[in-house]
């Protein structure tokens, strides 16, 4: 084989690989999968068709400029005893324009002691971050706060 047949070969192969999955995705606007949903969507799903109450026992902690919306911080605190009658049984974070709604899903029992939870998310722009907390006695908490995502600190 000549060398310039080779890098031909090469180019035609490398050119194929990147054509071939664009145009399968040209179509989809959103990912698909079992999370991939929508906050009216994720919010219903989670609780049930409840609607959730929001409460002050329920303390989001996100900043509201985040300078890389790849790693923003939230730290989400719910005011429980966490004794094994009344405990937190979930938090959930959710967001309001990503494709998927749903960050993150976090399940607790009373031997955590505390009901927190820190963790860093991905947000694609400016948009509202909600914690949704589930109580042992069916009820749903939540608290929701916006987050304006710039690019390099520039809005």
């Amino acid at each position: 084989m000549q060398r310039r047949d080779f890098f031909k070969k090469l180019g035609t192969a490398a050119a194929i690989t990147a054509v071939i999955p664009a145009m399968s995705f040209a179509g989809d606007a959103k990912p698909k999968g079992p999370n991939a949903m929508d906050f009216d969507t994720a919010v219903k799903t989670i609780t049930g068709g409840k609607t959730p109450k929001s409460s002050k026992k329920v303390k989001l902690k996100v900043p509201e400029i985040a300078e890389n919306g790849a790693v923003v911080p939230v730290t989400v605190t719910v005011d429980s005893p966490m004794t094994a009658s009344n405990y937190v049984k979930a938090i959930h974070i959710l967001d309001g324009k990503n494709s998927n709604a749903r960050c993150i899903d976090v399940f607790l029992t009373p031997a955590n002691g505390k009901a927190m939870f820190s963790t860093r998310i991905k947000l694609g722009g400016t948009q509202n971050v909600t914690a949704l907390v589930e109580l042992s006695n069916g009820e749903f908490l939540m608290a929701s706060q916006s987050v304006k995502v710039t690019i390099g600190g520039c809005g």
